[in-house]
């Protein structure tokens, strides 16, 4: 292949290197050179354009990507027209990508003017997905460069597994403490991890996290037709003879591998009871977020086989990005349970709905509200209180005289809400794990109450937000991890952060509560007279 400079007329049959500008003319990159373009150059003053030109011998870029890239393309895969040096593979189907790495490898290896680049291996993709893209780096190539790499090319260095598994059963154990909520939400997160394939639960269990009854149930579901079947344990796998295991094993079935080096996704076992997979799947798979579990589902969904030696492989690139769920390296603490949390009691609205008194200031049986709310997370186990003021700042402080607390003054209380948590988040003290937000006008709130929410909290369980629960209503106080506290700083307006228990349902920890304890906020006179008795 020839490359340089030439005048206008030596030109003809090359192909332009650049792109050319000059007064009114413009020749693109990759032009060829031909009588009509001599004229113009001529005309427009150029005396020299650099070309490229295949010699005896030589493939044009087109040519060498295009059979490069059916070479490569195996079932399931589809090649696009080269152009400019390109041939793009697609997925013909939803499947799950699987690439022959070694080829890859053998293939760049050839020499530099040829390339092949493609999504990661394993990778779920739809129909119509790029999954790779064969490049030529000059405008053509020696043939027996191209002929070398055809000749390293495995037919199937790319295709795409098609999905095969469609019916699903799932057994989730039950222990005291786990909310059927929680079972329900992670049906409906994995019957959204199976509906890309195309999969779908056929039949749930709910049973004891027992080993007999666990057994059982699985036996139950692969004579139901279920062709994988999920255990998700209502407590972590643990060991090898723990529950979850030695019910695959009592039903005749194995346990390929206990543990795999992805975070989050350490504790998923996958074992088979005749030819059907079993999972135990680790507490992240209840979470939407990407985790190890995917990485495994996907493929035997496919009907790939997933072996020891491909777990233990997992490692590089095996450190996923954060999800809140994920425990955190454990610290000492002094207080019961090794956690401390605060208690932040929000003191400076301005009681517009009371029609002009601070309702914070009035009184039941004698005590005022702010008093009330603050003396019962000083009885609680919060390792510090803070109580944030605004509207009317000294008397409210003046009504808590006496009492061991923090308090900071929010200037922008007339913003609404958000200022005040804001400012109560900010001076939680650096050594402390979470905080309870309360409210400085629920007098019903007791010190038990914040108790049980601060018991509640379990990062190395994934509980970080403990909410009071009434017959589906959620109420007040809620109790934020740490991790949340940069979230919460983003809170604007008048508006809580009920959104953000949404957006991380996974992190929920609900506690069941009787009555209106947790909703009896004292808005107008009206409520405030109820309260009284009135």
């Amino acid at each position: 292949m020839k490359f340089g400079p030439a005048s206008p007329r030596d030109a003809i049959g090359g192909v332009t290197v650049h792109t050319l500008r000059q007064g009114s003319l413009v020749l693109k990159k990759g032009t060829t050179i031909g009588p009509a373009e001599v004229e113009a150059l001529n005309k427009a003053g150029v005396k020299e354009v650099v070309v490229v030109r295949l010699e005896e011998g030589d493939v044009s870029e087109d040519a060498a990507a295009a059979s490069i890239a059916q070479a490569i393309a195996g079932d399931g895969v589809n090649v696009e027209r080269a152009f400019t040096g390109r041939a793009n593979l697609f997925a013909g189907r939803a499947g799950v990508l699987v690439v022959d790495r070694a080829a890859v490898d053998r293939i760049n290896g050839v020499d530099e003017a040829i390339t092949l680049a493609t999504l990661t291996a394993f990778k779920p993709v739809v129909e119509g997905e790029m999954i790779a893209t064969v490049k030529l780096i000059p405008f053509g190539v020696e043939s027996r460069l191209r002929d070398a790499a055809l000749a390293v090319a495995a037919r199937e260095t790319l295709r795409v597994a098609p999905y095969v598994v469609k019916k699903v059963g799932v057994v989730s154990t039950m222990l005291p403490g786990l909310s059927p909520k929680v079972i329900e939400k992670t049906l409906r997160v994995t019957a959204e991890r199976l509906a890309p394939a195309g999969a779908g639960i056929i039949a749930e269990r709910r049973v004891p996290h027992e080993e007999k009854v666990l057994a059982a149930s699985i036996k139950e579901l692969l004579e139901l037709g279920a062709e994988l079947v999920i255990v998700f344990g209502a407590s972590a796998i643990a060991d090898r003879r723990d529950v979850i295991p030695a019910a695959i094993t009592g039903i005749g079935g194995a346990v390929e591998h206990f543990g795999m080096p992805v975070d989050p996704g350490n504790l998923l076992l996958i074992g088979s009871a005749g030819k059907v997979p079993v999972l135990g799947a680790p507490g992240c798979a209840r979470s939407p977020v990407e985790n190890g579990f995917d990485w495994v589902l996907m493929r035997l969904l496919a009907g790939i086989k997933v072996t020891r030696a491909e777990l233990t492989g997992m490692g590089v690139g095996g450190l996923l990005m954060e999800i809140v769920t994920r425990p955190q390296p454990r610290t000492g603490s002094d207080t019961e349970g090794n956690r401390k949390v605060a208690a932040i009691v929000l003191a400076a609205g301005r009681s517009t709905r009371m029609g002009g008194p601070n309702k914070l200031l009035a009184e039941i049986s004698g005590k005022k509200l702010v008093r009330i709310a603050t003396e019962q997370a000083l009885a609680s186990k919060a390792s510090e209180v803070i109580v944030v003021t605004g509207h009317q700042a000294e008397l409210v402080e003046q009504a808590l005289q006496g009492l061991k607390v923090k308090f900071v003054r929010n200037p922008d209380f007339a913003g609404g809400l958000a200022s005040s948590v804001k400012a109560g988040i900010s001076a939680v003290s650096d050594n402390v794990d979470g905080a309870v937000v309360c409210l400085g006008d629920m007098p019903l709130i007791d010190a038990s109450l914040i108790d049980r929410l601060i018991d509640t909290f379990a990062p190395d369980r994934g509980h970080l937000i403990a909410v009071p629960v009434s017959e589906g209503r959620r109420g007040n106080p809620v109790l934020w991890s740490r991790r949340f506290f940069k979230e919460l700083m983003t809170l604007d307006g008048d508006i809580g952060a009920r959104h953000l228990i949404a957006k991380h349902a996974e992190a929920v920890a609900e506690v069941p509560v009787d009555g209106e304890s947790a909703f009896l906020d004292i808005d107008t006179p009206q409520a405030l007279e109820a309260a009284r008795g009135g």
